[in-house]
């Protein structure tokens, strides 16, 4: 999965449309290899963005939610616990090859 894209369900407050409509726009990026829409495909580029936000919107309102909501304060706390045992398990490698 493109590691732009970010969960959106269930938060506190819940995901804005300009959440929505970014992850959306990772997405087209991520299937397309392309950072931008070519002049000549623009509209077809700007309608899947569309498109695929206003199904990821109408996911997000279909899903049950479970547990505690997610704030966005908590997954950058989970973010950086997760990327310091990474840089742990990287150091570890390092040293065994020494």
């Amino acid at each position: 999965m493109c590691r732009n894209i970010r969960v959106l369900h269930h938060f506190e407050p819940p995901s804005t449309p300009d959440e929505i409509r970014a992850a959306a726009l990772q997405y087209v990026r991520k299937v397309t290899g392309l950072p931008k829409a070519p002049a000549a495909q623009e509209a077809a580029f700007l309608a899947a963005i569309d498109a695929i936000a206003a199904s990821t919107s109408a996911l997000l309102h279909a899903m049950p939610h479970r547990g505690p909501a997610r704030t966005r304060e908590g997954e950058v706390v989970k973010a950086r616990l997760k990327w310091k045992k990474r840089e742990e398990r990287i150091a570890a490698k390092v040293v065994a090859k020494e």
